[in-house]
């Protein structure tokens, strides 16, 4: 049994106990310390334990005699794994579950596209839940446009409608949960004389203000240093900061709501070993009235007792540098909704955004998958993105922008003969660097490639490799070379 997010563990490992007793079943995941994981792995391998609950490695357990897989929440992205190996945990459940002749069970409310559409082909037989657990209803889905808030001079993260509705909510003893999806203080830090933006010295990527320890952090390399009071450019002290994260939403609401209590559930609160369960169980079993946090409070947890969700920013994911930008805005949109009025209380769910009119932000209003399935397969046949083809991203990382360059290029250049001579069926688009082009002290290029993956595309990816494996670069380990399909991350 697979949950994308260790936050889960805790819930279904209880749920299980509860209908097949604690001594049948085995928990992996990375918070174990190492000795857990060994104890869990042996009781696994004995035998012992009739069902394994994880996060995505729990796939590799050492199970003699597997009869059933279940991947919950299918659809997530945390399913890939984005260090080498770059596997895909469903397609793992795949091989294991036509190696075994057994049943693999993908579950979602809102299906990876791909998913779905094989689906739609009979690929895979879809079965359908039309009702709510316990038969409780949809909950009512509000959009509120930020622009008009701007207009009436509201400059703060929370909407009027939005203010209104947290008030009932404390009013009547219901709890909130608050979906913001940037952790920190501030985004990033500016100099309103010469606009020098403070930036990671490792990375190309802003540095964001993190207010509890006083520090500038990178959300991608770690790195860390002290608040600036003058800008290391001009040297003036007119600094600022931009954006919001968590952090600073908590400080809003505390401003706002003095008397309210509130906990918040990022990756800075959840560092610790079981952290994760502290967190819930004391929002769920204290009562608190407002949980704040980024996408882990979205999936799949049960409240009873909240009753009213608020999405700050729903703009975030669909300004991504990836074509499945709506589809995750979609997913992230409708999941979250799907935490208030769980029971036989009424939900409701306040999406701010400045893009109101965006077909994915109305889809989720409506909570209708199928109007966006529909929109969004057109768009993914007519442009031949997945499911219609294959993306392969080759990746070329150097300290030396100048060595990076030289090996991206003379692999286009090997790539683009190949196509010409072969005739491969294949759209290949020149080597150009990543949307983040710095990160922990590498430049980095990437090359795209579209085409229908098989045998002569496998055989292509090898080549490719023989090549790069020649080159004094790689040789002397300057080079690093990466090769991932269908990624998730983009960045």
């Amino acid at each position: 049994m697979l949950v994308p997010e260790i936050s889960l563990t805790p819930q279904t490992v209880n749920r299980f106990i509860a209908r097949f007793g604690e001594e049948n079943i085995a928990i992996l995941h990375s918070k174990l310390s190492v000795g857990e994981r060994f104890d869990q792995w042996n009781k696994i391998k004995r035998g012992e334990a009739k069902i394994v609950i994880g996060a995505r490695s729990a796939i590799f357990a050492p199970i003699m005699n597997l009869g059933l897989i279940i991947i919950d929440e299918e659809h997530d992205q945390s399913y890939k794994s984005e260090t080498t190996p770059k596997y895909h945990t469903k397609e793992i459940a795949r091989y294991l579950a036509k190696q075994s002749n057994i049943c693999l069970i993908l579950g979602s409310a809102t299906p990876d596209l791909e998913t779905y559409y094989k689906a739609q082909k009979k690929e895979i037989s879809m079965l359908e839940l039309t009702k709510r657990t316990n038969n409780a209803n949809l909950p009512v889905v509000e959009i509120t446009d930020l622009r008009r808030e701007l207009e009436q001079g509201n400059k703060t993260m929370i909407s009027g409608n939005l203010h209104k509705a947290i008030k009932e909510n404390l009013q009547n003893k219901k709890q909130t949960i608050l979906f913001l999806n940037r952790r920190g203080f501030s985004t990033f830090i500016m100099c309103r004389n010469c606009g020098h933006t403070i930036k990671c010295k490792y990375c190309n990527i802003t540095l964001t203000y993190h207010a509890n320890e006083k520090k500038l952090k990178c959300h991608y390399c770690g790195y860390e240093q002290n608040v600036l009071t003058k800008c290391p450019k001009c040297n003036s002290e007119n600094i600022r900061y931009f954006g919001a994260g968590t952090q600073k939403l908590e400080e809003q609401i505390h401003l706002m709501f003095p008397k309210a209590t509130t906990i918040r559930m990022d990756v800075d609160t959840v560092s610790k070993k079981n952290s994760h369960e502290e967190i819930l169980n004391k929002f769920k079993n204290e009562n608190i009235d407002i949980l704040i946090g980024t996408q882990m409070v979205v999936k799949g947890h049960h409240f009873p007792n909240v009753t009213l969700v608020g999405v700050i920013a729903a703009d975030s994911s669909i300004n991504m540098d990836d074509f499945r930008a709506n589809e995750k805005t979609f997913q992230i949109l409708t999941q979250v909704a799907g935490r208030a009025g769980r029971e036989n209380l009424p939900g409701k769910v306040i999406i701010q955004t400045y893009n109101p009119d965006n077909f994915s932000i109305e889809c989720a209003r409506e909570q209708n998958y199928t109007k966006f399935y529909n929109t969004e397969i057109a768009i993914r046949k007519q442009l031949k993105y997945p499911p219609f083809c294959d993306i392969i991203v080759i990746g070329v990382s150097a300290e030396e922008k100048q060595k990076a360059f030289k090996i991206t290029n003379q692999i286009h250049i090997y790539l683009k003969n190949r196509v010409i001579q072969e005739n491969l069926g294949i759209i290949l688009y020149k080597g150009i660097p990543a949307p983040i082009d710095k990160i922990k002290n590498k430049y980095r290029y990437r090359i795209i490639i579209k085409c229908k993956f098989n045998d002569d595309i496998i055989n292509l990816v090898n080549d490719v490799i023989k090549i790069y494996n020649d080159t004094k670069e790689a040789k002397n380990g300057i080079v690093k070379l990466s090769i991932d399909l269908n990624p998730n991350n983009w960045i």
